[in-house]
């Protein structure tokens, strides 16, 4: 995956973490929605870093050349 492809997705999925944010409210943390909610909110962020910084080198090799 080219440096390109990587800024889309994860500038995608850092849309996806900044949405679902906007539906978090502060006392509904309590509920199984909104537990949910910040739940996919941090699974964005980490597959945003996972694209943007590809830490483990995962996205950088190509075993199937």
């Amino acid at each position: 995956m080219d440096t390109r492809q990587r800024l889309i997705v994860g500038s995608l999925w850092i849309g996806v973490a900044a949405v679902m944010a906007t539906t978090l409210e502060s006392g509904a943390l309590s509920s199984t929605s909104g537990l949910a909610r910040l739940f996919v909110v941090v699974v964005a962020l980490f597959l945003a870093v996972v694209y943007l910084f590809d830490p483990w080198g995962i996205l950088s090799r190509q075993p199937f050349h």
